[in-house]
């Protein structure tokens, strides 16, 4: 899985973060996502998946591996 973020997208709501800490925080100055993990372990993806589902402005795009 590869994680891309829309930063122009985020409206900082954090949902991300609140579901996935290891894989996302949030800009101090302004709430915009940051993503820490690009390519995240397996046991990771479905905190990714799930973040990506809740993200109110859908700035999170998932790239499943074939």
């Amino acid at each position: 899985m590869r994680i891309t973020v829309d930063e122009e997208k985020c409206c900082g709501a954090g949902q991300c973060v609140v579901v996935a800490p290891e894989v996302f925080d949030q800009r101090d100055e302004d709430g915009i996502v940051v993503l820490l993990d690009a390519a995240p372990a397996a046991d990771q993806h479905e905190g990714a998946r799930e973040s990506a589902g809740v993200c109110p402005a859908a700035a999170i795009q998932l790239h499943e591996d074939a």
